[in-house]
């Protein structure tokens, strides 16, 4: 009776072992089939065309002067004297700021007499060996003389004038760094000067573009702190070696507009014209992941998207041109990226 009793719960409890078992596989397996039905990710795309572009190229520069400088000095000594506030124009070599010159002057003038006196000496010494009065040695060591004592003068002479710190180019005072009373030192920098008078703008354009262009080309700059004005540039210099972005910088220079004056600084919209119109893939910007750098767009094949490295060209508008990476025909995500991944499945949203 006992081994009945025994065999009886050994049989339950076998029972609900398997019971437990096929529950809990049952489980796992519900789980992993909702997991493979992951619903679609919802997107928007467009789709890669041809485009005829070319007939104008619109890009975003820096507004720059035309000149630049830092005004240094090259002596050290108290400020005695400021000649020139920030906003002030001045012409090339105008002082800005005088440094305490007493004891420089004193120098210069002790090295001028002592080269007047070497110089007469030289004389002297010229007429005497002409009568055989005086050895060559002589004649040479007066020579020597006279020449050590111009080149004390001419250092005594320029450390003198270094005192009155002066602008090297024209332009106007952006900014003073030191007032009456203040010390200055060689290699400080005490004001800054930038010629507005014309203007630069510096950009960078594509490896294609860069081809296009050519140096005299004429270019419209437009601002928005003038809206409707238009300023005419000309293309001064194409760079024959690409940044690390592979695209070539452009410089391009324009006079300033005394009614509508431009600022250092600025940015400006430069178009340039004269293309011959070209077929070019293009796609929305906003279709780009990443940088222009890497650039990587999704592609939708079969209801899946597909993470792709593509090349990119020039922007036209909100578009952008596509060089490598693409066939016209394909569609791109432009909107949903944030919840997609390679593989990822989606639906279209229209």
């Amino acid at each position: 009776m006992r081994t009945r009793t025994i065999a009886a719960l050994a049989l339950i409890v076998f029972l609900v072992v398997v019971t437990v078992m096929l529950m809990n596989n049952k489980t796992k397996s519900e789980a992993k089939t909702k997991i493979q039905s992951i619903t679609a990710i919802p997107v928007t795309i467009a789709t890669v065309r041809l485009e005829k572009i070319g007939s104008q190229l619109s890009l975003v520069g820096t507004i720059m002067a035309n000149n630049d400088a830092a005004v240094v000095s090259e002596t050290q000594g108290r400020v005695t004297k400021i000649f020139a506030g920030i906003g002030d124009y001045r012409a090339a070599g105008s002082p800005i700021v005088q440094v305490d010159d007493e004891l420089k002057h004193a120098n210069f003038i002790t090295a001028e007499v002592n080269y007047q006196n070497a110089k007469r000496n030289l004389e002297r010494m010229e007429n005497l060996h002409a009568k055989n009065s005086i050895s060559t040695v002589q004649l040479d060591q007066a020579q020597l003389a006279c020449k050590m004592a111009d080149s004390q003068l001419v250092v005594a002479r320029r450390t003198y004038t270094d005192t009155t710190i002066k602008s090297p180019i024209s332009g106007v005072i952006t900014a003073r760094l030191v007032d009456k009373g203040s010390m200055v030192q060689p290699g400080a920098v005490i004001a800054n000067v930038v010629d507005i008078s014309k203007m630069k703008v510096r950009l960078s354009v594509s490896e294609l573009d860069a081809f296009r262009l050519r140096i005299n080309d004429e270019v419209s700059v437009t601002t928005e702190v003038y809206p409707g004005v238009v300023y005419k540039g000309r293309i001064t210099s194409i760079s024959d070696k690409a940044d690390q972005l592979h695209t070539y910088p452009v410089e391009i220079s324009l006079p300033n507009n005394s009614k509508h004056p431009l600022k250092a600084g600025m940015f400006g919209r430069i178009a340039f014209r004269g293309f011959d119109d070209k077929e070019a893939m293009v796609i929305p910007r906003e279709s780009i992941l990443g940088s222009i750098k890497s650039p990587q767009v999704y592609v939708v094949e079969n209801g899946t998207a597909r993470l792709r490295e593509i090349t990119t060209g020039s922007e036209i508008g909100t578009n952008i041109q596509v060089l490598a990476g693409l066939q016209a025909g394909e569609n791109v995500v432009v909107t949903g990226h944030n919840n997609l991944k390679d593989r990822f499945a989606v639906s279209i949203v229209k």
